[in-house]
């Protein structure tokens, strides 16, 4: 089994930063693979950097969430950020911070508005905003919605308030 240096990079980083912070855990590291279909611009490999709740409180673990994953997303957003600083285009990475299954659920929970929106694009013709998405999060609705022929997406606006917009698909 091949270890790779950028997922134990994250690894030991995160552990660091969490031991720092007074907590001793365990971090699992795994390797998304996406299928990319263009070419052109190949995406970086992706890692999911897992947080071992086990010796955590639910209290410990609510805090490390935040609000709305907010906490989460901040430390998902240093990862990226520290870890990528300086390295070489081939050596960027990007990733992802779970914890607790907060990752998949909120997955599941964007994956079902990003669908009545399409609902509401394609019954209304009329362009809809999705609001409220971390930048992550609108980057897992823009790879969504390349499945949908007929729709497509942007960003609007300035952080914190950028939105995602999806509407129909302007045939060329």
């Amino acid at each position: 089994m091949m270890t790779d240096s950028r997922m134990e990079r994250g690894q030991e980083w995160l552990k660091t930063l969490l031991q720092l912070n007074g907590l001793s855990v365990d971090i699992e590291g795994e390797i998304e693979t996406i299928v990319n279909q263009d070419e052109e611009s190949p995406e970086p490999d992706s890692y999911w950097l897992t947080i071992d709740e086990t010796n955590l409180t639910p209290e410990q673990i609510e805090i490390l969430t935040g609000p709305d994953g907010s906490v989460l997303d901040a430390i998902q957003y240093l990862a990226n950020s520290i870890l990528n600083l300086n390295q070489p285009q081939e050596e960027q990475a990007s990733y992802t911070v779970e914890l607790n299954g907060y990752r998949v659920k909120r997955f599941a929970e964007i994956r079902a508005l990003a669908e009545a929106a399409a609902e509401q694009v394609r019954s209304s013709g009329q362009e809809v905003e999705i609001k409220s998405l971390s930048s992550a999060e609108r980057r897992q609705v823009h790879t969504l919605f390349k499945e949908f022929g007929d729709l497509e997406t942007f960003s609007r606006g300035k952080e914190p308030f950028r939105q995602l917009v999806v509407r129909l698909a302007s045939i060329e």
